[in-house]
């Protein structure tokens, strides 16, 4: 399995130049059994990951382009009336995917976005009373701009507290774009990339990854490193008991892509600003990364 992660990591590396931190984030994410959401200007390749991720795994790929006039069917599917059976037949959306990339996600309306939040959570969509499940694995990677506000609507707390973590590709370096010039004329496009894992496999990297030994000693500081996100005075909101999990799933993801099958306080360090900031609503504009780096300075150490 530690040559399948090579294959796959070495597979986004192809198309995704100098973002070896955003490629490990994500597969966080993917094998952590979240969903991913990235925050970042245009142009600095959020969709070119999101499908270079979904090139190289061996499921299918849905694509939703977020705009104001987009329906909640229109994501999770309707019934359509069949003339010659003389009954109602369900054609199903494109959330009936293994992974689904929601572009663009706050250019959706509130009653759109919310018909993501079963789905994302539970695996499965309900329509007119009928529930079904939706193919596993399953991964949502949304991205979204946060310069731009004009014609966007701001995903509730309900919608950003479902995705595991978020993270911010941000501007390459010199040398980076540099390579990315050269790679238009000899690299590899992403539709010349070649699965590189199954389903199953990603199903049983999922499994490996939630036997990662977390001592309590360690879940012990996860938690009040959450709890003081409730008690903190600069904070409206603190982070839910979702987020908890999320934070140990994760920190148990990182641990075995790191090569370990235990966890150790540096994981959840470095994991806490990409699992938390999203979750937290800060007093008067205050920046979500300052409190919870200011968080993890004040707290000990286990």
């Amino acid at each position: 399995m530690r040559e399948k992660i090579d294959a796959l990591t070495q597979n986004l590396n192809l198309t995704i130049v100098g973002k070896t931190e955003a490629i490990r984030l994500v597969l966080v994410a993917l094998l952590g059994g979240g969903h991913a959401l990235l925050e970042d200007v245009p142009g600095v390749g959020k969709t070119l990951l999101a499908k270079s991720l979904a090139r190289s795994l061996d499921g299918t790929f849905q694509r939703l382009q977020c705009t104001p006039d987009l329906l909640p069917t229109d994501i999770t599917g309707t019934n359509i009336w069949n003339p010659k059976s003389g009954e109602f037949s369900f054609m199903a959306g494109p959330v009936f995917a293994n992974i689904v990339l929601a572009d663009e996600i706050n250019r959706a309306t509130p009653r759109t976005q919310s018909a993501l939040l079963e789905v994302m959570e539970e695996h499965q969509v309900t329509v007119d009373g009928v529930t079904r499940p939706v193919p596993y694995p399953f991964f949502v990677i949304a991205t979204q701009n946060p310069v731009e506000y004009q014609g966007t609507f701001p995903l509730p707390e309900a919608q950003m507290d479902r995705f595991m973590l978020s993270l911010s590709l941000g501007y390459p370096g010199a040398d980076e774009e540099l390579q990315m010039l050269q790679n238009l004329q000899h690299g590899v496009k992403v539709g010349d990339l070649q699965p590189c894992m199954t389903l199953a496999e990603v199903s049983q990297l999922r499994e490996l990854c939630s036997q990662v030994k977390v001592e309590t000693v360690l879940q012990q500081y996860i938690l009040e490193l959450v709890r003081a996100t409730r008690q903190d005075e600069e904070i409206t909101l603190g982070v839910s008991p979702r987020g908890t999990v999320a934070l140990q799933k994760a920190t148990q993801a990182l641990a075995f892509l790191l090569g370990r099958d235990y966890a150790i306080p540096d994981d959840v360090k470095f994991l806490a600003p990409y699992v938390l900031c999203h979750r937290l609503i800060p007093r008067g504009g205050r920046n979500a990364r300052s409190i919870v780096d200011r968080l993890l300075r004040s707290l000990p150490i286990p």
